[in-house]
């Protein structure tokens, strides 16, 4: 069996191994062992040689594609979407924020709010920091 078959075969192995890992690491090495068949069929060199052509192709393609890739293809983490990126915020306590009363503005609208605390009282023109988002109402508490 031809050389170039084998690295054939190897890089088919690798690239089918990577649907099992999504690691994108066995297809930087399936990339390799593609440019060792290449070289190995074109230029008829050692096996030593071929070799160190799908070693530098991989180290390569490991240091040079694979982190833009994964970027690309892994999606973001931590990005919040709806209410929950809401909590964590400022608000501007517009009209007195007590038990079962108040309005805040937050990230440009206006919400009705109420204190995490049941006895805490916020006038307005203070800072307050959204707990958490309860149905239509921000549950804040004081900064600081």
């Amino acid at each position: 069996m031809p050389v170039a078959l084998i690295w054939l075969i190897a890089a088919l192995v690798l690239a089918g191994a990577e649907a099992l890992t999504g690691d994108m690491f066995l297809l930087m090495l399936g990339g390799g062992a593609l440019a060792a068949a290449g070289s190995s069929w074109l230029m008829d060199w050692p096996v030593w040689a071929d070799g160190l052509v799908f070693l530098i192709v991989s180290l390569l393609l490991l240091v040079l594609v694979r982190p833009t890739l994964r970027r690309r293809l892994t999606p973001a983490k931590g990005v919040l979407m709806g209410v929950k990126a809401l909590e964590g915020k400022n608000a501007l306590v517009l009209d007195r924020v007590a038990r079962d009363e108040g309005q805040v503005k937050l990230d440009g609208q206006v919400w009705t709010a109420r204190p995490l605390n049941e006895g805490d009282i916020y006038e307005p023109g203070q800072q307050v920091t959204v707990v958490h988002i309860d149905g239509a109402t921000a549950v804040v508490f004081k900064n600081g």
